[in-house]
């Protein structure tokens, strides 16, 4: 099933848009999603920039894999986690697309109003 029929059929599923925006109403998991477009970093390196354990980061990146916004890869002892910027591309141009459909109702909404005697 596709969300809210806004012609986004290529764009994402309802439970693929669920899951990236889950993974994305956390900060921590924003905070990682950022780090990880500019460079690549170890799950370690990370868990080092946060004031939590290394499990708990650990936790956020397998959400956040999970949806799509990271992967990760192991080279040697280091698990390596890379954003995924098309996965971003996709969330932002669904939300251009609900944007679309929100002003095209207040235009409408104004076109009512300017029409009342």
């Amino acid at each position: 099933m596709v969300i809210y029929n806004l012609m986004v059929v290529d764009l994402l599923t309802r439970e693929r848009a669920d899951r990236i925006f889950h993974a994305l109403a956390d900060g921590t998991r924003r905070d990682i999603v950022v780090r990880t477009l500019q460079g690549e970093h170890s799950v370690s390196a990370l868990a080092r920039s946060y004031p939590m354990s290394f499990a708990a980061v650990q936790k956020h990146v397998v959400v956040l894999e999970q949806a799509g916004l990271v992967s990760k890869q192991r080279k040697g002892r280091e698990q390596i986690v890379r954003g995924n910027v098309e996965t971003i591309r996709r969330a932002a141009q669904l939300l251009d697309r609900l944007e679309t459909v929100w002003r095209g109702r207040v235009d409408r909404m104004g076109e009512i109003l300017a029409d009342e005697p």
